[in-house]
């Protein structure tokens, strides 16, 4: 019976009776089927569809022309589940830390991860090479492949050398498969009306020069698949653990390797950007505005339109048990042009603004020493008080310093304000400041300083005689009843 949260992957059984018999081999995977398990699902219909079933269907097309293509995932297929271990193994992590690697394992997270990097090939030994192009001479047209296996197949049996070619579909196929074969249920979830947001602004900006020609970084896409995997998330707060969106195609880096995810849905419908990982980019894709600019010959910017309803619809899947398609678009975002989908887009470029600035939503306290503080004197120090959230705030601060020795002992109070009132204005990263004088000769009777005073030197001069020639280090210690445990040293050299 083994524990719930051990790593994936092969393992060896042995009988140890004084004299070790090895008797056999087996993979562990995860399991939905355990209560503990991070990856448990409740109802068997779902463990039936998201983790058992080896067909699915993929939604193309428009908003106006939605089809559905049929796709054999194959997870249970001969061979899959080997090549789906040996797609762990050469990761690029793996070579780097095997041990650390082969450790988190035992994270849905981790593992979601890594697939997501290793399904596409940018920037490791991963399966499929993207081709958008329209050229594909040297390979097969992303439109031709049907099933996961084929492909899968190709990649291990040729020395892990890269499949050419996939689109989006394509990659979130394949890494269903991965999934499913892994013990993670997995679902492929196509968005119509798919924002790419290239500078992480959470807008996608159409640029036109003044003979209409699109120079345009951004893109929206009639439409792009990616999958949702489901587990829990005990590394955020509670509420987020369920359906975690997670996208192998290749379009920007997440933490220096080209993957994405997972993040959870609930994340990416309330705005919540600044949790792991990468909500702001599935963000985009579901719910960025859309603005137009004209760049003059000039270089003047001229704002001619934009839309906040372009993107983001019809977010599909195949639904339970039939070949339905289920509409998932409320799972993502809230009504489109609502008052609730506004105010969500407008906290979501907020907290997604101060992320960039390093700083996290919400009422944040720091302290501050006054730079012209000097050792052995009375000092000030400042406590900042920053807003980060969308209204003013009125707040009560109680604000002291204490003495407290190396050990962390707490001696003496030696400054302090009690219940003072103030208002903190909202954002823009301006704070509000308390001001606090520390009062040196309280924490001198407890032992901080000696008797030197403020950038003066003390000077002693010994005389003595070397015994011996050569490298030697001279040390030097003082030590007194207010202060203790300074040490310096000179390396010198002593010549006869």
């Amino acid at each position: 019976s083994s524990p719930p949260d051990v790593p994936i992957g092969l393992y060896s059984l042995t009988l140890d009776q004084g004299q070790k018999v090895k008797l056999g081999e087996f993979v562990l995977l995860f399991n939905p089927w355990c209560a503990k398990d991070a990856v448990y699902m409740e109802e068997e219909r779902d463990r039936q569809e998201y983790v058992l079933s080896q067909a699915g269907l993929i939604y193309k097309g428009t908003t106006k022309r939605i089809k559905a293509s049929p796709w054999t995932f194959g997870q249970f297929e001969p061979g899959m589940l080997d090549i789906c271990l040996k797609l762990l193994d050469e990761n690029p992590k793996y070579s780097s830390d095997a041990d650390a690697d082969c450790s988190g394992r035992r994270n849905p997270v981790y593992v979601t991860r890594v697939i997501s990097a290793m399904i596409n090939s940018n920037d490791d030994k991963g399966v499929l090479v993207g081709n958008w192009s329209g050229d594909y001479d040297d390979g097969v047209r992303p439109s031709h492949w049907t099933d996961s296996v084929a492909i899968l197949h190709q990649w291990a049996d040729n020395c892990c050398q890269r499949v050419r070619y996939g689109q989006c579909w394509v990659f979130a196929a394949v890494a269903c498969t991965v999934s499913r074969a892994l013990g993670i249920p997995c679902r492929v979830v196509t968005n119509f009306g798919s924002a790419h947001d290239t500078n992480s602004n959470l807008l996608i900006e159409f640029l036109y020069d003044e003979d209409g020609n699109d120079i345009s970084d951004d893109s929206v896409w009639n439409f792009h698949v990616w999958v949702d995997n489901w587990m829990a998330r005990p590394d955020l707060d509670a509420g987020y653990d369920g359906w975690q969106a997670s996208d192998p195609t290749p379009q920007e880096k997440s933490e220096g390797v080209f993957c994405c995810g997972p993040v959870p849905l609930k994340a990416i419908k309330e705005g919540e950007l600044n949790l792991k990982y990468d909500a702001p980019f599935v963000f985009a894709e579901v719910n960025a505005d859309v603005v137009e600019y004209v760049k003059l010959t000039n270089g003047r910017m001229v704002k001619m339109g934009g839309s906040s309803i372009d993107v983001g619809h019809f977010i599909s899947t195949k639904a339970v048990g039939s070949d339905e398609r289920h509409d998932i678009t409320h799972l993502y975002k809230h009504p489109e042009g609502s008052l609730q989908e506004r105010e969500v887009f407008e906290r979501a470029k907020h907290h997604h603004e101060l992320q960039q600035k390093g700083e996290e939503p919400g009422l944040k306290v720091k302290i501050k020493v006054s730079p012209d503080m000097d050792i052995g004197a009375d000092f000030d120090v400042f406590a900042v008080v920053t807003n980060n959230t969308e209204a003013d705030k009125t707040c009560r601060v109680m604000f002291y310093a204490r003495i407290v020795s190396y050990d962390g002992k707490p001696g003496a109070n030696c400054g302090f304000i009690e219940d003072l009132t103030m208002e903190v204005p909202t954002g823009k990263g301006q704070g509000s400041f308390v001001l606090l004088r520390v009062i040196y000769s309280i924490s001198q009777k407890h032992g901080i300083v000696g008797t030197v005073g403020p950038k003066q030197e003390a000077k002693y001069t010994v005389e003595f005689t070397p015994t011996s020639t050569g490298s030697r280090t001279l040390t030097v210690d003082f030590d007194s009843d207010k202060l203790s445990n300074i040490k310096g040293y000179l390396n010198i050299e002593i010549k006869e």
